[in-house]
């Protein structure tokens, strides 16, 4: 049973996705992190007033914080605790990586407890075997999941949620990995056909070409599912310029 003040603060990442043009989501792994956010206001280049719109909570920036590698070895009590202070000096929404996620089984059961406290979303990403940080690159073997396995985790998380609307992002590494547009689309594909109701798709490309070209076939073919961006590695580019290549969402 999810309480009704809950549900509210679940519910704030669809509303905003349907007001805005694109939303401008930051990194967080405390609870001072999340006040100075809660602060922040910038001029954007027409003199008004922008601010982050939602938080983000990487595995990376998590484990990093602990002193810890970033291989999923970060107990999800430890987030969520993390959470839990966020979520005491601000309202916004929260969307947290999930890294694999696991086992179907595990990850329905830690999404569970996420949508318990208010999280929004959870990004789960298409690779597996030990985590490697995709920021790595070819550097690192990365290991693709095959794409029916990682659609039916998606969908069998779809089917166990306890809140509708807490989102799932799926996240295609297809890039990181070595894989095809064309794969990548397929991945997107399936995963939306799966029930995932917003696609992430990273790159380590400082020009982003790869990212440019999937989101112009991507845009077309499914308008109304959001697309996310996270340019750690593209980061020249503005938010606006982002929006406009197709990012509905922007994660720094």
């Amino acid at each position: 049973m999810i309480e009704n003040s809950v549900k509210n603060r679940i519910v704030k990442l669809h509303s905003l996705l349907k007001q805005k043009d694109f939303l401008r989501v930051i990194e967080t792994v405390n609870g001072l992190e999340a006040l100075i956010i809660e602060n922040t206001e910038l001029p954007d280049e027409n003199g008004n007033a922008k601010r982050f719109d939602a938080l983000w909570l990487s595995g990376f920036c998590h484990a990093a914080f602990k002193g810890m590698p970033d291989n999923e070895s970060v107990d999800i009590s430890e987030k969520i605790s993390a959470i839990k202070e966020i979520f005491a000096v601000t309202d916004k929404p929260l969307i947290i990586d999930l890294d694999t996620g696991g086992n179907a089984e595990k990850l329905c059961n830690n999404i569970q407890e996420l949508a318990k406290i208010g999280v929004s979303a959870a990004v789960i990403e298409d690779k597996k075997g030990v985590k490697r940080n995709s920021l790595y690159g070819n550097d690192k073997i990365q290991q693709m999941e095959d794409i029916e396995v990682f659609a039916d985790k998606i969908r069998c998380v779809k089917e166990k949620t306890l809140a509708d609307d807490f989102m799932i992002f799926a996240r295609i590494e297809s890039f990181i990995a070595g894989e095809s547009i064309d794969v990548a689309i397929e991945r997107a594909e399936k995963y939306i056909e799966s029930g995932a109701d917003a696609i992430v798709i990273h790159s380590i490309s400082q020009e982003a070409d790869d990212i440019f070209a999937f989101a112009e076939i991507y845009k077309k073919r499914f308008p109304d599912i959001p697309l996310v961006f996270i340019p750690t590695a593209y980061n020249s580019f503005t938010d606006t310029e982002l929006y406009k290549k197709g990012a509905d969402i922007i994660i720094y």
